[in-house]
């Protein structure tokens, strides 16, 4: 029997709590996420959300640095209306209990301070910010917002929170002699084993990001890329998927898994060595450290790969030990765990796949290209980050068009009688004996977006990699339809997608701008400042705005 709601949201992350949370208050929404209900990026999100906050910021300048960074691909009509919503999303988040940090009280004009004129929270500056406008919680800012927005949903109305159970496929009329119009999802009870028939007069894709696309990623395991494959394969349009953001620095260490080391180390001093101790970045940039991702990034891949090494050093330890704990405390925390005393001996970093500025291509209010489909979050693509993304933007950006999307869905017909739709046929599927297919592809998929879709690309290496994609994808669509479904094969199946979503991108865009640099292209083409979109059955290609 078919569960119905009025909104259907896929992922338990900001942009997803967010959305079930204004939404509840006019509609019944069901909420589906594939592991526990906290399990997101959100959660491991450092930094902080990025809002001009303090009376000598302004709105101008949080757009000015957003284009910047954007490379020429950020659309200012979306930058500006999420810069202006910045302070009551903020505003939100502390009537539901937030705990952002606040400024001590030190004199007038200082860093951090609170003065009469002034907000009452503490503000760091970041990398491509002209001004103080992050708020934060130390340096673990994403667990606070998790948690805040989990205690309000859970209070709140009309809220069904469905945790290990995953989205299969999207359910789109046309597949049955309809319109095309999304009606809902088949859900996948993880623990049941048994996929569910979920309809629902709107369904919110909010499955955050694509990281576990590659070897090495600042991600969780949750991050396989899940909204964008299910979209694409409903055919909707998708965009900009060439640009994903690798953070310069993830910590280094055979266990240790997945834990960024924030650029705000690189902030407030820290210097990036080679394994020799010789600091190198003044060669690469003259702003040395403090260079924007995607150089720092680039620069520490060349190192890397001209001595061979496996990682190079983040060295913060000429900082006072007492600061350091302070300033950093789930960073010196973790580290530790590991073995290293960032207080008294350098990190050991790698780049590592941190964000998918690309995504579901979607309207100003989260709207697809398929009538009863949005996109909210880091799994769709507002136009907000362009080619790459200011620093602590996508918080904001997830809460932004969580809450548009909720305004614009106030006012659903009800009236329309359910479609109906047959149930999942499992068909001649069979329980599986050779689970290695999907480790073995899982491990090979990774390892050559690594190698050949990775910080610096190549026709050659972009070639190689669509072909071997090619054929991974024949080996899982064989399994797909062969032995019952599982949440590790659904996975699978989703990176293979977004690879491919990548790959085609990335070939089609033939310059380099912003995150996506290739040495086939060096240069910027300014007739190619257009947004890259590809659909089911239609090439990538360029698309004015």
């Amino acid at each position: 029997m078919a569960l119905s709601c009025d909104y259907l949201v896929i992922g338990s992350g900001i942009a997803g709590l967010s959305f079930a949370l204004e939404a509840s208050a006019f509609g019944d929404v069901i909420l589906v996420t594939k592991r526990a209900r906290d399990e997101s990026n959100t959660k491991y999100a450092q930094g902080g959300i990025a809002a001009v906050e303090a009376k000598a910021d302004t709105f101008a300048a949080h757009v000015t640095d957003t284009m910047i960074a954007g490379a020429g691909l950020s659309h200012e009509r979306v930058v500006e209306l999420t810069v202006k919503d910045a302070p009551s999303r903020i505003q939100m988040l502390r009537g539901h209990g937030a705990r952002f940090d606040l400024a001590e009280a030190r004199p007038p004009g200082q860093a951090g301070t609170k003065t009469e004129q002034d907000t009452d929270l503490d503000l760091h500056l970041e990398g491509g910010h002209s001004a103080r406008r992050i708020v934060h919680v130390g340096d673990m800012t994403g667990r606070e917002v998790e948690r805040t927005l989990l205690e309000a949903v859970a209070a709140a109305p009309r809220v069904r929170i469905l945790e290990e159970h995953m989205a299969v496929d999207l359910i789109t009329l046309a597949k049955y002699g309809g319109p095309e119009i999304c009606a809902g999802a088949y859900v996948l009870d993880v623990a049941a084993g048994k996929v569910h028939t979920v309809l629902a007069r709107a369904t919110i894709v909010a499955t955050g990001g694509a990281g576990k696309v590659y070897l090495y990623t600042t991600n969780p395991d949750v991050a396989t890329g899940d909204g964008v494959a299910i979209s694409h394969r409903a055919g909707a349009e998708i965009a900009n998927m060439e640009f994903y953001q690798f953070h310069p620095t993830c910590l280094f260490h055979p266990q240790a898994k997945n834990f960024l080391i924030s650029e705000a180390l690189r902030g407030e001093g820290a210097i990036l060595r080679r394994i020799d101790g010789t600091a190198f970045m003044k060669n690469y940039d003259a702003r040395a450290e403090l260079a924007p991702r995607d150089i720092v990034a680039r620069a520490i891949d060349h190192e890397m790969k001209r001595t061979g090494a496996e990682h190079v050093l983040l060295d913060i330890t000429d900082k006072k030990p007492a600061v350091v704990k302070e300033r950093f405390p789930g960073i010196y925390a973790e580290c530790l765990r590991w073995g290293v005393d960032i207080t008294a001996q350098p990190i050991p970093v790698v780049p590592a796949a941190h964000y998918q500025c690309g995504g579901v291509s979607t309207d100003l209010d989260g709207r697809t290209t398929i009538p009863g489909l949005w996109a909210i979050g880091e799994c769709a693509h507002t136009g907000l980050h362009g080619a790459n993304r200011l620093a602590s933007n996508s918080l904001l950006e997830g809460m932004v068009f969580a809450k548009r999307a909720a305004v614009a869905l106030r006012e659903i017909d009800r009236t329309k009688p359910w479609p109906d739709v047959p149930d999942w046929d499992v068909g001649q599927a069979a329980t599986s004996d050779e689970a290695v297919v999907i480790t073995q592809n899982w491990d090979e998929l990774r390892r050559l977006m690594w190698n050949y879709v990775g910080i610096v690309r190549s026709n050659t290496r972009l070639r190689r990699a669509a072909r071997r994609i090619a054929l991974l994808q024949e080996e899982i669509q064989e399994y797909y339809w062969n032995y019952f479904i599982t949440r590790d094969l659904l996975e699978l199946r989703n990176i293979a997608t977004v690879a491919q979503l990548i790959v085609e991108c990335a070939s089609a865009r033939r310059e380099s701008r912003g995150l996506h640099y290739t040495i086939d292209y060096p240069d910027t083409d300014p007739r190619a400042a257009r947004d890259m979109v590809v659909k089911r059955g239609v090439p990538a290609h360029l698309r004015g705005r």
